[in-house]
């Protein structure tokens, strides 16, 4: 059988390439618990410093894999719930791990695909991608990319791609600051790798706590923020530099 994820060391950067390209990456439950065991050894790693994630083959991720029905029963109930804790734990992973985490997309980024670009820290698209939310299309609802898409994006462009079902390009991304980089289709990797290099040149133990500030103030209001990087600060002052 062959590998459902790549993982490749570039010095201090780790690459894991989602390699299920004749289903064009989609998200099965091994490729989901392969990817976030993956995660979870970088973010114990003191060799990684960023992380990039990309897809092989035509796209980057075309979403969750419906191919096999997933009809709820009794007997099939807990497997169901499983894979859907699974699921949330991996998106949920993207922003808790400590080690930054850059998004290289071409092709198709859609439904759990767009959210897992989208919950990188940090984006490099290449003309080639595409970026949406196709489940009301396909018939089903959107529900955990809905959750997502309203804590990474403003209301109205998260209800106007999960309602309208349309892709748009990297450069509508790059506008709605949903991506970092545009670059053409032969230049991604080496974008990425670039912006990942510059990013490992600083202090390790800085740039987690960098990222970790971050999250946790983009999830409280402007005042309890500021009292948290204000207690962070007293606290980082007092280590040995």
């Amino acid at each position: 059988m062959d590998e459902v994820l790549l993982i490749e060391n570039r010095g201090a950067v780790r690459l894991l390439t989602l390699n299920r390209p004749a289903k064009l990456n989609a998200l099965n439950a091994d490729l989901v618990h392969a990817l976030s065991g993956a995660l979870g050894a970088a973010q114990t790693d003191d060799g990684v410093s960023v992380v990039i994630l990309a897809g092989s083959g035509r796209a980057f991720c075309a979403g969750m894999d419906t191919s096999t029905p997933r009809v709820l029963t009794t007997e099939n109930r807990r497997d169901l719930v499983r894979h859907a804790d699974d699921s949330v734990a991996l998106f949920n992973l993207l922003a808790r791990i400590d080690k930054p985490i850059i998004a290289a997309v071409h092709g198709y980024a859609l439904g759990a695909g767009c959210s897992l670009a989208f919950g990188s820290d940090l984006v490099v698209a290449a003309e080639s991608a595409r970026f949406g939310y196709p489940e009301l299309k396909a018939g089903l609802t959107a529900s955990t990319v809905s959750a997502h898409a309203a804590h990474v994006m403003s209301k109205k462009i998260a209800l106007e791609l999960l309602l309208l079902c349309e892709n748009i390009t990297p450069q509508r991304a790059y506008e709605l600051g949903l991506v970092n980089r545009v670059v053409a289709n032969d230049q991604l990797q080496t974008a990425a790798l670039a912006m990942a290099e510059t990013i490992a040149k600083w202090n390790g133990e800085f740039v987690a706590q960098t990222k970790r500030t971050f999250h946790r103030a983009a999830s409280l209001d402007i005042e309890q923020a500021m009292e948290m990087a204000r207690d962070i600060s007293v606290l980082m002052a007092r280590l040995p530099q």
